[in-house]
């Protein structure tokens, strides 16, 4: 009997932890913003891509830090590892972060060419 419980215990606190880890709560999902800007590095790492962007404007400055789905996920969307590149100009919808800093989930990324990839689902408008 203690063997169950104790792999009880040990399964939640497992799945917990996991469950933690793949957390969105710091991203506003009620809000998508538009950020335009060069592309400092896009990182195609488990288990989420990253990508650097370098903005220059009068909305925001500075090296912003943008989420992505995983690799896996990406590459069922139309995305490959080099699909953005280091000094590409891009456009990116952002869900942004709650609290202010420069950064957040991204939602897509329209291409110079003007094609759209998008990292999340579609959602009916």
């Amino acid at each position: 009997m203690q063997r169950k419980i104790l792999a009880a215990v040990a399964a939640l606190t497992v799945s917990g932890a996991a469950v933690a880890h793949h957390s969105t709560a710091m991203f506003d999902f009620q809000k998508t913003i538009e950020l335009t800007g060069t592309v400092k590095d896009f990182q195609w790492t488990n288990p989420h891509t990253w990508t650097n962007v370098t903005l220059e404007g009068s909305k925001a400055t500075g090296v912003y830090g943008l989420e992505g789905m995983s690799p896996n996920y990406l590459s069922r969307n139309g995305w490959t590892k080099r699909t953005l590149k280091p000094g590409d100009k891009i456009t990116f919808e952002v869900h942004p972060l709650k609290d202010g800093r420069k950064g957040g989930f991204m939602v897509s990324a329209k291409l110079a060419d003007g094609t759209v990839l998008y990292n999340l689902p579609r959602r009916p408008q």
